[in-house]
C-alpha cells in the first residue's frame, strides 16, 4: 500500500485522541453543559522560541509563542475543541503549556503540567494539544514548568457563550487585559537564586504591565545612558512599550476582561473616575459588586462592567498597583480613550491613580467576602465533607536551602508523570508514603512566632512528592493556613490555584484556624465558585471541591518563586477511571522505552 508501520500507529494513536475528545464531548452534551450543534473545532499553530522583546522600553531575552509576548489569544466559544500543534524552538530545555480554568474533563494529560500530566516537550519536538472549552469566561494559558511563565510565555484564552444562550447582564461591547509582573534579569539567574545559599530572592519586578506593556523609568540609572539597573538597553520612544489603550465611546456600557498572570505581585485595579460592577469571577456568576478598586490575585480573572460617563473632552487612566508587599514598583499604566480623542496627544492630565495602602489586609479581606454566587446559575455547595485537610503553609529549611513547605514537606516534581504513574501502575515513580491530612505534631504550632531555631520540626522540612489520592465522588474540604515567614513579623498573601476544578469558598478567617468551631461561620448558603482563592497573611482560607474529575491535579501557590520553591501538594483522584494516555506523553523518568 506504501504506508510505512510507523506512519499507520500515528494515524491509530491520532484516531485514539479524536476518539476519547469526541467522548468527552458527548459527555459534556449528556451533562447539558455545552450545546454540541454550535460546537466547532479550532486549530492553531504555535511556535515557542526566544527572541528580544522591549515591554517595558528594556530590550532583554524573551520567551515567545510566534514571536508575540503576550501570546496568541484564543477566542472560542464555549463548547469548541482547541487543537494547538506546539513546537518546541527552545534549544536547551523542554516546554509545556497549561490552559489555565479549561477543567481538561476526559482529557486530563492535556493539562500541560511538567511531571503531572505529561512529560515536557524536547527540543525540536511538536506536540498537540486537542481539549474542549467547557466554560464561558475569561482565562489564560502559560507555561508550567520551572519559571517559563515569568519569561513572558502566556496569554488570554476568551471564551463567549453560544448564539443559543443569552448573558446574564447587559453591555454594549466589550475588551480584555492581561496584567503581569517584569523583571529585567532571566528567569535563569532568579532560580539559581532561589536555589543558592545565601539565599537571593528574585526581588520586587521592575514595571507592572498592562496587556504586555509598561514604561520602566530609562533615567532610574543614573550615568548608565538610558540603561537599566542590569545594563540592558532602554528606549522610552519604543513602539513595543507604548501605553495599551482601552477605546470607548461616552454613554456605552462595556465589559472589561481582567486576568492577573503575575509571578509575584497581588494587585489592584483602578479605572480612573469610574466605578466597576463586577458580575463574574473565574468564569462564574456572581451576585453584582459594585466597587471603586479591584484587588486581583494571580490566577484569577474577572469580569466588571462600566459606563463611560465621565468628561468626555478628556482621556482617563487604567492603572495597576501592587498589594501585600511593600511597593518598589511604580504605577502600571494604560489609557481609557475616550473616542475621538487622541492618544498621541492627549495623555489624561491626571496622575496614576492610587489604591489603598498596601498593607490594608482588612480592606482586601473584606472586598473578598462580598462576592456571592448568583442564585440559579450555579450548582449549590454540598452540605458536608467526607475529608477535611489542614494545609499548614511555612517557610524551612531544607539542607541550608530556603524553602516552602506544606505540612512540613517542600514539594519536588518526579521524573515520571503522576498521571502515567498511575495509569500505568508505575512502582517506585513517588514515595507510597501518604502524605499528611493534618500538620504533623503541631497542635501548638504558633503562626505568628518565627521556628523555633531548637525545635528541628518547626526550623527543618523535607521534600516529598507523594500525592493526595481522593475516592471519585468525595467531597473535600481544604483549609490553607498561613503563617509567619523566616522573617520576623513577616506573613505574605499566597494566591492558590487548583487544576481540574472550580472550588466553594466557604470562608475566610484571621489567626489559627479551630477546627471546633470555625466550620461553623463557613458559608453554605452562597459560597462563591472559583479556582484561585488568596490566603492573607497570618489567616486562614477554607475550600471545598467535589472529586469529579478523573485525574491528577496540581493545588499550589500561584507565585512562581513560590510553587517553585516547594508550595504545592498534587490530587488525584478517580484513578480507576483515567483514560489510555496518548504515548506523545511519555518517555520520561519511568515511562523512558526501555530496550
Amino acid at each position: 500500500m506504501g504506508m510505512s508501520l510507523d506512519s499507520c500507529v500515528t494515524i491509530l494513536q491520532y484516531s485514539l485522541r479524536v476518539v476519547q475528545v469526541v467522548a468527552a464531548v458527548l459527555c459534556l452534551v449528556a451533562a447539558g453543559a455545552i450545546s454540541y450543534v454550535e460546537a466547532a473545532v479550532q486549530y492553531y499553530d504555535w511556535t515557542v522560541a526566544y527572541t528580544y522583546a522591549s515591554p517595558d522600553c528594556v530590550e532583554k531575552l524573551v520567551m515567545a509563542v510566534n514571536g508575540e509576548v503576550p501570546g496568541p489569544r484564543i477566542d472560542a466559544t464555549e463548547g469548541d475543541t482547541i487543537v494547538v500543534n506546539l513546537t518546541n524552538h527552545l534549544p536547551t530545555e523542554g516546554v509545556v503549556i497549561h490552559w489555565h480554568g479549561m477543567h481538561q474533563v476526559g482529557t486530563p494529560y492535556y493539562d500541560g503540567t511538567a511531571s503531572v500530566s505529561q512529560c515536557t516537550i524536547n527540543s525540536g519536538e511538536t506536540f498537540t494539544y486537542t481539549f474542549i472549552v467547557d466554560r464561558a469566561g475569561t482565562y489564560f494559558w502559560h507555561g508550567h514548568f520551572a519559571m517559563q511563565r515569568t519569561a513572558g510565555l502566556y496569554g488570554s484564552i476568551i471564551v463567549q457563550l453560544p448564539d443559543s444562550q443569552k448573558e446574564q447582564f447587559y453591555y454594549d461591547d466589550e475588551a480584555s487585559i492581561l496584567l503581569s509582573d517584569w523583571w529585567h534579569k532571566s528567569i535563569y539567574e532568579q532560580q539559581l537564586g532561589l536555589d543558592s545559599i545565601p539565599f537571593r530572592f528574585v526581588g520586587e519586578p521592575q514595571s507592572l504591565l498592562i496587556e504586555g506593556r509598561g514604561k520602566y523609568n530609562c533615567a532610574l540609572d543614573p550615568g548608565s545612558n538610558g540603561a537599566s539597573p542590569s545594563c540592558l538597553p532602554c528606549n522610552a520612544s519604543n513602539p513595543e512599550c507604548a501605553y495599551h489603550v482601552i477605546p470607548v465611546e461616552h454613554g456605552k456600557t462595556y465589559r472589561l476582561r481582567i486576568a492577573s498572570i503575575t509571578s509575584l505581585s497581588s494587585l489592584n485595579f483602578v479605572l480612573e473616575g469610574h466605578n466597576l460592577t463586577v458580575v463574574t469571577i473565574d468564569g462564574r456568576y456572581i451576585e453584582p459588586v459594585v466597587v471603586e478598586n479591584l484587588d486581583i490575585y494571580s490566577g484569577q480573572s474577572y469580569s466588571v462592567l462600566f459606563t463611560a460617563d465621565q468628561d468626555q473632552s478628556r482621556n482617563y487612566w487604567a492603572g495597576i498597583n501592587v498589594r501585600g508587599r511593600l511597593p518598589n514598583t511604580t504605577t502600571g499604566l494604560a489609557v481609557l480613550q475616550y473616542l475621538p480623542n487622541s492618544t498621541d496627544l492627549q495623555l489624561p492630565p491626571s496622575k496614576p491613580p492610587g489604591s489603598p495602602a498596601w498593607d490594608d489586609f482588612d480592606y482586601s479581606l473584606a472586598q473578598a467576602r462580598l462576592y456571592k454566587v448568583k442564585p440559579g446559575y450555579e450548582k449549590p455547595v454540598p452540605q458536608s465533607a467526607g475529608r477535611t485537610l489542614i494545609l499548614l503553609n511555612t517557610q524551612n529549611k531544607i539542607n541550608g536551602h530556603i524553602k516552602w513547605a506544606i505540612n512540613n514537606v517542600s514539594f519536588v516534581f518526579p521524573p515520571t508523570p503522576f498521571l502515567a504513574a498511575f495509569k500505568l501502575k508505575l512502582k517506585n515513580a513517588f514515595s507510597p508514603i501518604a502524605p499528611p491530612d493534618l500538620p504533623p505534631n503541631k497542635p501548638d504550632f504558633n503562626i505568628f512566632a518565627l521556628p523555633n531555631p531548637n525545635d528541628p520540626s518547626e526550623i527543618n522540612a523535607n521534600f516529598g512528592s507523594s500525592p493526595y489520592v481522593f475516592k471519585l465522588g468525595e467531597t473535600v474540604d481544604v483549609i490553607v493556613q498561613n503563617a509567619n515567614t523566616l522573617n520576623p513579623n513577616n506573613s505574605e498573601i499566597h494566591p492558590w490555584h487548583l487544576h481540574g476544578h472550580d472550588f466553594w469558598i466557604l470562608g475566610y478567617g484571621k489567626g489559627k484556624f479551630d477546627p471546633a468551631n470555625d466550620p461553623q461561620s463557613f458559608n453554605l448558603a452562597d459560597p462563591p465558585l472559583r479556582n484561585t482563592v488568596a490566603v492573607f497573611p497570618y489567616g486562614w482560607v477554607a475550600i471545598r471541591f467535589v472529586a469529579t474529575n478523573p485525574g491528577v491535579w496540581p493545588f499550589h501557590c500561584h507565585i512562581e518563586s513560590h510553587f517553585y520553591m516547594g508550595m504545592g501538594v498534587i490530587f488525584a483522584e478517580g484513578i480507576h477511571k483515567l483514560p489510555s494516555l496518548p504515548t506523545e506523553t511519555l518517555g520520561c523518568g519511568l515511562t523512558k522505552p526501555r530496550h
